[in-house]
């Protein structure tokens, strides 16, 4: 049997605790950092973490307003503009959506796992490939501005259960 992953979550981990962990990892690292949390912003980063799966900023919007708070789109990319900025969400490429960043405060670039299936991403921080990224693009001259790795795959809980089928 495969050890239990706490990258992709099994389906009865604590989540409440999950997201409550999270967020006042945010908060500890805003304060410490002196940036200001916002409402707004913290209401945007409990909706991110609220889901494993990346959350798109209209839908973010859509639960915002469900919840009865007004915001235009303008506001909800600020304050996910700022979320990045600062290292508490990451922005999937491939789905033009965010997740929670599970390395609140430490800088890294981070390398996902996206499973195909149930479309929960597992955020990984190997420094080992960001360096040997950074050497071969040095190596040929090049200036690398920014850059993001997503894998995508199926996790092993989707494996697991197409295998009992």
């Amino acid at each position: 049997m495969k050890p239990n992953n706490p990258a992709f979550p099994s389906a009865d981990h604590d989540h409440n605790s999950c997201v409550s962990n999270a967020l006042k990892n945010a908060e500890a690292y805003c304060l410490q950092q002196g940036l200001r949390l916002t409402k707004l912003r913290h209401q945007v980063l409990e909706l991110i973490w609220a889901n494993h799966q990346p959350v798109g900023a209209y839908e973010l919007l859509e639960q915002l307003t469900q919840k009865g708070r007004k915001a235009a789109p303008p506001t909800v990319y600020r304050a996910l503009d700022f979320l990045m900025e600062n290292g508490l969400v990451h922005r999937i490429s491939s789905r033009n959506a965010y997740v929670g960043c599970s390395h609140t405060g430490h800088d890294h670039t981070a390398q996902f796992l996206i499973c195909e299936t149930c479309g929960q991403v597992a955020e990984l921080d190997d420094a080992r490939i960001g360096s040997v990224i950074a050497k071969d693009a040095d190596q040929l001259g090049f200036t690398v501005a920014q850059w993001t790795l997503e894998i995508s795959g199926i996790c092993d809980q989707c494996n697991q259960g197409t295998a009992d089928e």
